[in-house]
């Protein structure tokens, strides 16, 4: 009597943590904050609610570890010991800028553990990152923490920024038209305004019109990286 051969199982890779919070940054891509949820990332797992509480004991870790995971990626993949550390700092502060373009979600999550769970791993992730150029830079010690402080509002306030402005300009997100128009209507308001009251904000306001993002967020870091040079020079 012939024997029915076996079909080969088909093997699944083992769930880990790294495969979960990968599938939830996934998920906050596409769906945002409220559409993830363990019920849907189990579905894109294919796996049960259960396996997930394994290694992710509720939303607010998975959060945290999501954040923790671009944070990282951007961090480790910009550092080149050729660079000066005030490229070394600005690679930082672009790949940062780049990142909450790149994940919409993420901005209002950096906040969020920055002021909530500051001893957590996002906030010391950062601050390392830019605090060993500060001090390669030649700053006092007793100068440290306010330069990489000040580095590092600026950082993540101007990313911030951007990326709201970003999902304010329309549903395409950073698409020329949708740009364009928002800001020639910033533009347009900012001339309308009262010009006794608001003198410099109307002189300025057709700067607003067409101004490249990356560019003005990059003269902002120059802008500080010249205050601590001038300001905490050794011996000063």
């Amino acid at each position: 009597m012939a024997t029915r051969s076996r079909r080969p199982e088909r093997r699944q890779e083992p769930l880990s943590r790294e495969r979960i919070v990968e599938a939830a940054v996934e998920l906050l891509d596409s769906v945002g904050e409220r559409g993830l949820t363990f019920r849907a990332l189990a579905e894109r797992l294919s796996t049960g609610p259960g396996a997930i509480y394994w290694h992710i004991t509720g939303k607010a870790e998975l959060l945290t570890a999501a954040t923790d995971a671009v944070v990282a990626a951007v961090t480790a993949g910009t550092a080149d010991p050729a660079d000066s550390p005030q490229d070394a700092i600005r690679a930082v502060a672009l790949g940062l800028f780049d990142a909450t373009e790149a994940h919409p979600w993420l901005a209002a999550q950096l906040a969020t553990q920055l002021s909530r769970s500051p001893w957590g791993t996002v906030a010391p992730r950062i601050f390392e990152s830019l605090g060993r150029q500060v001090r390669a830079m030649g700053v006092p010690e007793a100068d440290w923490f306010t330069a990489s402080s000040a580095l590092m509002h600026y950082i993540l306030g101007a990313a911030g920024q951007n990326a709201a402005n970003s999902a304010s300009a329309g549903p395409s997100r950073r698409g020329d038209v949708d740009r364009d128009e928002f800001l020639d209507t910033v533009s347009t308001a900012w001339e309308g305004l009262d010009p006794e009251e608001y003198p410099f904000t109307r002189a300025v306001a057709d700067q607003v019109r067409g101004h490249d993002d990356r560019e003005q967020f990059l003269s902002g870091i120059t802008l500080v990286l010249a205050g601590i040079t001038a300001l905490h020079r050794p011996g000063r």
